[in-house]
């Protein structure tokens, strides 16, 4: 493949999350690896810092989510859309790609528009959720969107944007399923694994972590052998968690901070906080129940506007009830107990929820996303 000419270097990459971080970092690589000659300027997190010529912001750990909380970040927002304005008018950069974050990235690709840089989305919104109207923004903002899911292409296409689909980019850094056994008999005395994953933005910890802690200790009372660990971002404070929970954490408890999914591999089941961790979870062939609680005004809004059946990404994608939500009122260490030892009660139940997570798995394409997605935006530039 040919190379773009040495005034269309410059890129400018931003993402607003650590999920974004993470795939955001796996397209610079790539990008890099394709032409070493490019140079990335990154706006976003740890990962992508470490992955870029050039740095200008840690948004993933300042971002905010939800239709209230992003207001308090007002002149953080201001201050830095300012610096990225100065970025495109000084710096001449050949492309623009943002990555998910649509309430600030959408004002990127107007900038972008507006002078003329070519823009690409890689991890697209989930708009066919909600607010269906944001597609028609995003098919003018865009050159072309690299979406996540085999569906969203076609609805993309209804409002006039160029998706592709190369597959899901979890698959790029996601091990493949552990094989997996589960006891058929004594199962009250079995060392069970349960994992909690309450979310990585602040407002989901506090909302979620004393929850999980409080149904892990009622599920030790059906099945006093097992072990509890919840899973920490790399970064966070142990200390946070301790004080949400508040009392001396059971003997049996434990926090971790996983790499590579080793630890969550392991897990005979899990209670996660909705979102990227939900599809992560199947990716894993690990069973689950999806938990979310939101804050209140946020959720009133949002039940006006969301438009789909379900709000964990799995069963969105198996279009029926793969794995059980409980939202709002309804996640309380009670159910989300109740819904444990069930499952432990009756592994024949882990086993068949396990098999349908796993054939999702295979309904999310190949590995290899980030570098044919890399491919595709330097070919476009070349035959620009």
């Amino acid at each position: 493949m040919g190379t773009i000419t040495p005034i269309a270097k410059n890129m400018l990459i931003i993402a607003g999350d650590v999920s974004g971080d993470l795939h955001a970092a796996g397209l610079i690589r790539a990008l890099k690896q394709a032409d070493p000659d490019v140079r990335i300027t990154a706006i976003g997190g740890r990962q992508m810092k470490e992955a870029s010529d050039s740095f200008l912001f840690d948004l993933a750990s300042k971002g905010a989510a939800g239709f209230i909380e992003p207001l308090k970040k007002m002149p953080l927002w201001i201050n830095l859309m300012n610096q990225i304005r100065n970025y495109m008018e000084t710096q001449n950069p050949v492309a623009i790609i943002v990555v998910d974050f649509y309430g600030f990235n959408h004002q990127v690709l107007g900038m972008a528009k507006h002078r003329n840089i070519p823009a690409y989305y890689y991890v697209t919104p989930q708009v066919w959720a909600s607010r269906q109207y944001r597609a028609k923004q995003l098919a003018r903002l865009t050159r072309k969107m690299f979406v996540i899911y085999p569906f969203e292409p076609d609805f993309h296409k209804k409002f006039g944007g160029n998706a592709v689909f190369l597959g899901n980019p979890l698959l790029d850094i996601m091990p493949a399923p552990q094989e997996k056994t589960y006891p058929q008999q004594d199962t009250k005395n079995y060392p069970w694994k349960l994992g909690m994953l309450p979310g990585s933005r602040m407002g989901e910890i506090k909302r979620l972590v004393p929850v999980f802690y409080q149904a892990f200790k009622k599920t030790l009372k059906e099945f006093p052998q097992t072990q509890g660990y919840m899973f920490l971002l790399p970064n966070a404070d142990e200390n946070v968690f301790l004080n949400l929970i508040g009392e001396k954490p059971h003997e049996n408890f434990h926090l971790v901070k996983d790499i590579n999914y080793q630890t969550r591999s392991q897990m005979d089941f899990l209670l996660a906080c909705s979102g990227t961790a939900t599809l992560e979870n199947a990716l894993l062939g690990v069973p689950m129940v999806v938990a979310y609680k939101m804050f209140w005004p946020t959720y009133q809004i949002a039940k006006m506007v969301i438009k789909v059946k379900y709000i964990s990404l799995v069963n969105l994608l198996a279009n029926k009830p793969l794995v059980r939500e409980l939202i709002q009122h309804e996640a309380t260490a009670n159910t989300l107990a109740a819904e444990t030892t069930a499952m432990f009660q009756n592994p024949a139940l882990l086993t068949q929820m396990r098999q349908g997570l796993l054939q999702l798995r295979q309904s999310l394409g190949q590995s290899g996303v980030a570098q044919r997605a890399a491919q595709e935006i330097l070919s476009d530039l070349l035959h620009e």
